[in-house]
């Protein structure tokens, strides 16, 4: 060091911190020799502490925004440590750590690895989390100076966020075991868990002379094996309410021409495709102990438009009638007729006219 850098930096006139980054907690001011003129001015400003330092003991605090000159009427404990009488007018030696009691916001937490978890429908299941959350030092902040950043010239949210996060994500692992929250309900209850959290972690927190002040669950995802697994399940149930959407459509699609009769076909197929792919699945059962099946239902084909459509069960045929659909003219044909035939001269299906009004008199 220069003569003149020795100079200027012996006898400081004005101890301050303005902070450039985002993530500095603790920072030491440098001096040369760690002397101090006696007279010199500490500026404290908003959501910051300065703490005095002597001999590596504790001694003063300055916990509120403003400027202090550093005499001994404004350094008792220092004055009392080093036996200064009043009026001590020399240099001293003492070392001045700035603490940031501002909120530290952002911080990511997270599952190195997937988490097995046992949920009641699914069996054991592998889940992964992340989240954020905040914090801030305590409004007395000598325990996180003493037993966290000890002699550190100056301290960020990186040297301790590791450790924070190991505690968060193991806290977290418990609550969601406890909690027994099936798998498929875990999106609902984000804010619960982020509050159970935030509860059990506080104690652990505070030991660093922490207090986190804002914590949230963001994600919690499965495997993607597990997340096709739950895709098909999904699709399957889709497919099992086909035929109730195929009978809506039968009853509606007869009037809207060709190209509704071809759609209704095609939704006639998608619902067999499904009957029999149900029927395949099913195990063999022991035939003596199950009655015999039904007789099958009449099905017929129905001209529309030139078209033959169907085949439509009476069940649909009767909705057909009843929205105007299926007239008593319309001409129906089913295997075994040797041509096609008026429905009403067709006695299962002139019972589907009785409480159908007659066409109105032109």
């Amino acid at each position: 060091m220069g003569l003149w850098s020795k100079l200027t930096n012996e006898f400081i006139d004005i101890i301050e911190w303005v902070d450039p980054t985002n993530n500095t907690m603790v920072y030491r001011f440098p001096r040369y020799q760690n002397e101090i003129k006696n007279g010199a001015k500490l500026i404290v400003r908003e959501s910051q502490v300065a703490i005095l330092i002597s001999e590596g003991r504790l001694a003063d605090i300055y916990d509120m925004a403003g400027t202090y000159e550093l005499t001994t009427q404004n350094m008792p404990i220092l004055s009392t440590l080093r036996g200064w009488k009043y009026g001590f007018n020399s240099p001293f030696k003492a070392e001045v750590y700035f603490i940031s009691t501002k909120q530290f916001t952002n911080l990511k937490w997270g599952t190195k690895n997937p988490v097995m978890l046992r949920d009641a429908e699914f069996g054991p299941v592998r889940l992964r989390a992340f989240g954020s959350y905040a914090l801030r030092i305590q409004q007395d902040p000598t325990k996180f100076l003493l037993e966290v950043v000890g002699t550190d010239g100056e301290f960020s949210t990186e040297e301790i966020s590791e450790q924070l996060r190991n505690i968060v994500v193991s806290r977290f692992v418990d609550i969601l075991g406890e909690s027994k929250i099936p798998i498929l309900d875990l999106v609902a209850n984000y804010d619960e868990l982020s509050k159970y959290v935030t509860e059990r972690i506080t104690d652990d927190f505070d030991q660093y002379g922490l207090k986190v002040t804002k914590l949230l669950v963001e994600n919690i995802s499965l495997p993607p094996e597990v997340e096709a697994a739950l895709d098909k399940r999904s699709s399957m149930g889709i497919i099992g309410n086909l035929n109730d959407y195929t009978q809506f459509q039968a009853a509606n699609s007869l009037g809207k021409g060709g190209t509704g009769a071809d759609a209704l076909n095609a939704g006639i197929g998608l619902a067999m495709g499904s009957q029999m792919a149900n029927k395949m699945n099913q195990p063999n059962q022991n035939s003596g102990s199950t009655p015999p099946p039904l007789p099958a239902e009449s099905a017929y084909y129905v001209a529309v438009n030139g078209k033959q459509s169907g085949p439509f069960p009476i069940s649909t045929l009767n909705q057909m009638a009843q929205q105007g659909n299926l007239q008593r003219e319309s001409l129906v044909w089913k295997a075994g007729m040797p041509q096609w035939t008026a429905a009403k001269d067709i006695g299962e299906l002139n019972n589907l006219f009785g409480s159908v009004p007659p066409p109105l008199p032109i």
